[in-house]
């Protein structure tokens, strides 16, 4: 006989980015079920320490003893706050939450929320979300109205173990063919009697014993591999050091950064000129006030300083030769988790003519990626970083502090990608891109062999050209 599988899955600081209970309080106020004066002396620490730092006793004495407060109250009332305060709580689940819920679907898991949160308040997000089942604290009723008193246990540390146990019991599952994800220490014994433990966004102590039983961590707010800190990733701390000021080589001619939304899912793509971009497009990256991510070539990625700052950002490697498709479907969640991608289309920096072509040509991944996802695209235009490290040195040039050469970025306003081939959505993309750079790009000289030369690694043209790899 098959049995039924199921995944038990944590509420605050795990489904969600951080602690309900802001958004549940202010709907409870909105139906009238909670007086607008009433709150908690350092409610705001409190909750600012939970986000931060997880569960304690305290949190979860006062959320034990909230049965109490809530005596009295209407049931039905309580139930619609729930209802209202569904879209609230959509907006600070954690990002990569519905494609870690899609994936345990289709695994065939059922899906089941289990929380401390009284049932009430939260059943409202689990019909939302398409869970199959709630287990969650229940506050005893008479005539429709709270009694002060729990029906059952209070469902946390071993209560929610319990909870499962009985629930599991009831529907024919086997907690070893079952998966758990959470953030908490408290959650250790249910953790620890599934099949599969998830700590995901662990606290710290969770974090210690996930280490010590070698359970695999995940965030679910930010990509796989992305490590954290106190929920600051490696770039927030890099972050205030990607400034102009730290490259006084190079004079920054930045315009248009308003473009890029600050929110939802959107793809930068830029013209490749020089191994100074990555740099340039970091110091725009730094100037954001959301994470950032790039696609880049495997290659980037070994390349001292540059691969430092490709990873910080949570860079994406593109493995042409064994893997080209992982960093599509890769850069495809990242979008969907509603992430910024930076993208340089033409995937390498043109060498030879090429180089001074004014019609850019590219890859057609960005079109694919924004007809796939519906995000939109940023044109950037970037020039003149090849005076600042030409294709032919291996490093930058460093000596012109007292006359330094002047890289300019222009970047557009977001456009949306039509249904046409991707071949030609791209070359709309590419001139867009294209009709950012300085009216010098379009004149269409013919190059001087010095400049020519510049645009191969080995600093000469080769004698012949069109078999120049």
């Amino acid at each position: 006989m098959v049995t039924m599988k199921a995944v038990f899955i944590d509420l605050d600081r795990t489904l969600l980015r951080q602690a309900s209970g802001r958004v549940l309080n202010r709907a409870l106020i909105d139906e009238g079920v909670l007086s607008s004066n009433r709150s908690l002396p350092g409610e705001s620490l409190l909750y600012g320490t939970f986000d931060l730092l997880g569960e304690n006793a305290l949190s979860m004495a006062l959320a034990r003893a909230a049965a109490c407060v809530a005596a009295g109250w209407d049931q039905d009332a309580v139930r619609r706050a729930g209802r209202r305060a569904v879209p609230g709580l959509l907006e600070i689940m954690a990002p990569f939450a519905p494609q870690r819920l899609t994936a345990f679907r289709e695994q065939g898991f059922s899906l089941v929320l289990a929380t401390t949160t009284p049932t009430d308040m939260v059943e409202g997000l689990a019909e939302a979300l398409g869970f199959d089942a709630v287990i969650a604290t229940r506050y005893e009723t008479r005539d429709g109205r709270y009694t002060g008193r729990l029906d059952g246990g209070f469902v946390w540390g071993l209560g929610k173990l319990a909870a499962v146990r009985q629930w599991a019991g009831e529907h024919d599952v086997d907690l070893a063919e079952c998966h758990a994800c959470s953030d908490s220490v408290f959650d250790t014994p249910l953790l620890a009697n599934v099949g599969v433990a998830h700590p995901v966004n662990p606290d710290p102590r969770l974090m210690l014993v996930a280490a010590a039983r070698r359970w695999h961590v995940e965030h679910w707010d930010r990509p796989e591999g992305i490590p954290s800190l106190l929920g600051l990733e490696p770039f927030d701390l890099v972050r205030p050091f990607v400034r102009k000021e730290m490259f006084p080589y190079v004079r920054f001619d930045v315009e248009g950064i308003e473009n890029i939304p600050e929110h939802g899912p959107v793809i930068v793509a830029s013209n490749h000129r020089s191994y100074f971009d990555m740099p340039t497009l970091a110091v725009v990256a730094a100037s954001l006030k959301r994470p950032v991510r790039a696609l880049a070539k495997q290659e980037m990625f070994a390349l001292p300083g540059l691969g430092m700052v490709a990873r910080a950002i949570g860079g994406i490697a593109v493995d042409r030769d064994n893997d080209p498709g992982a960093s599509f479907e890769h850069a495809v969640e990242c979008l969907r988790a509603g992430e910024c991608i930076f993208i340089l289309p033409e995937g390498t920096i043109p060498r030879g003519p090429a180089f001074f072509d004014p019609v850019l040509s590219g890859k057609t991944g960005v079109a694919r990626l924004a007809q796939e996802t519906g995000a939109p695209v940023v044109p950037l235009g970037i020039w003149g970083t090849e005076h600042v490290w030409p294709r032919s040195s291996k490093a930058p040039r460093m000596s012109t502090i007292i006359d330094p050469p002047t890289v300019r970025v222009r970047i557009g306003l977001p456009r949306r990608v039509g249904d046409e081939a991707p071949s030609r959505e791209t070359e709309k993309i590419m001139a867009a891109i294209a009709g950012l750079l300085p009216e010098e790009s379009r004149l269409g000289e013919p190059p001087t062999a010095e400049e020519l030369a510049r645009t191969y690694p080995s600093g000469r043209i080769p004698d012949d050209e069109s078999a120049a790899p």
